[in-house]
């Protein structure tokens, strides 16, 4: 297909593909998806080998969140019936971040609902902070608070935060029809933020609340636009008791498309696979890492996840090999771009990711149930509420985590 030929050349040359052609990749057959699968996994292991990095979410604080975003269970109003909970103490993090780190991951991402930090919260991440990186040896630490105020950044870089996490979740054209308590424009200056600071730009998108293609397509180009590090591709959990409950609107298939069309648009950054893989990838889940390079071990936010175990074999089973902490996540390019700009020698790499209806990031954006209709009928999708779990156990609770 000239089309794919034309996108890994461009993905090689990290030359940015038009929207026309971003938008064909979502618009290919099932009949056509292998060549799209193997022509994305050239782009990936170019830029990537056969790498598979692992991140660990621990939810620092649960529910209560003052903000209306429509995916969101902790949101303003849900009637999800998960656990909340407020802030964890530091040592009570740090032990819920080793056992990820004890099953592989390479970065933990320390997330708590609400708006944003005050001063007082960014002292007491910070001490958090420390805490994992002393108990953990190598281990990189995202933080993920929310909008961030003047100065916040740099004082969690200075705390030892490598990089902060904050997903700009759908584009800019419906963005306001999902949250009123803030904008996309408060999202994106977030993230410039953490750039500024010399922390590694991690953000991302969700799909599946009813989105058009032109939508997706146009959070992707943005978020290459802001350079993140990585790119977080969440796929909707539709919580019970939230805005967003019925809306079922992806397929395996679809998945696979959008992961590709996010691969193709950013060549050389770290994609991952975030929440809601297990509900809407399903089997296909293996056929994903050809195209991401980035996954969460175990649970996420305020729903379960596949066994860590499992990723693990799935991983091995599919012929990657998980990332180690001695090897770089992204091109040695990136990293010396980002070094530049900071001034300094070299940082890392990339970022922490995912949201709630998902994983990392308070907050969030989706559309009404009203403009699903919008939706390609090929790509409806059987409610899978059986695949929904509450997360019951780790971080907030006396059961071991899943890692």
């Amino acid at each position: 297909m000239d089309l794919l030929n034309t996108l890994v050349d461009k993905g090689l040359r990290r030359e940015l593909p038009t929207r026309e052609e971003a938008l064909a990749v979502l618009a290919t057959s099932d009949d056509d998806l292998l060549d799209v699968v193997a022509a994305a996994g050239k782009v990936r292991r170019h830029w990537f080998g056969r790498r598979v990095k692992l991140n660990y979410l621990v939810n620092l604080k649960s529910g209560l969140c003052p903000e209306d975003c429509s995916y969101c269970s902790q949101r303003l109003g849900s009637k999800a019936e998960i656990l909340k909970y407020t802030w964890l103490k530091p040592d009570e993090a740090s032990q819920a971040a080793a056992a990820g780190v004890a099953g592989g991951a390479k970065r933990v991402c320390l997330v708590a609902s609400g708006r944003g930090p005050t001063d007082r919260d960014v002292d007491r991440v910070a001490q958090t902070i420390a805490a994992v990186k002393e108990q953990n040896e190598g281990v990189e630490v995202c933080a993920c608070l929310g909008l961030l105020s003047d100065g916040q950044a740099e004082r969690l870089r200075g705390a030892g935060a490598d990089a902060y996490n904050h997903n700009l979740n759908t584009s800019e054209a419906t963005y306001a029809d999902i949250t009123k308590t803030h904008t996309y424009a408060d999202r994106v200056d977030t993230v410039q933020k953490a750039h500024a600071a010399g922390l590694s730009a991690c953000s991302g998108l969700i799909a599946g609340m009813g989105e058009k293609d032109e939508d997706l397509v146009d959070v992707v180009f943005s978020l290459r636009e802001l350079d993140a590090d990585s790119v977080p591709v969440n796929f909707l959990i539709p919580f019970e008791g939230t805005p967003l409950a019925k809306e079922w609107n992806l397929t395996p298939q679809r998945c696979l498309r959008i992961l590709a069309m996010a691969r193709f648009v950013c060549p050389d950054i770290e994609v991952r696979i975030a929440g809601g893989r297990e509900v809407h990838l399903r089997s296909l889940q293996p056929l994903a890492l050809n195209i991401a390079n980035s996954i969460f071990l175990g649970d996420y936010l305020t729903s379960e996840g596949q066994a860590g175990k499992d990723d693990l074999a799935m991983i091995a089973d599919a012929g990657f090999e998980v990332e180690g902490t001695d090897q770089v996540t992204l091109p040695q390019h990136r990293v010396d771009a980002a070094a530049a700009a900071r001034g300094c020698g070299s940082h890392g790499d990339s970022g922490c990711g995912s949201h709630e209806g998902s994983g990392c990031g308070p907050c969030g954006s989706g559309e009404t149930a009203a403009e699903a209709a919008d939706a390609p009928v090929a790509d409806s999708n059987e409610a899978r509420t059986d695949l929904v779990a509450v997360r019951r156990r780790g971080a907030g609770t006396d059961l071991a985590p899943n890692a």
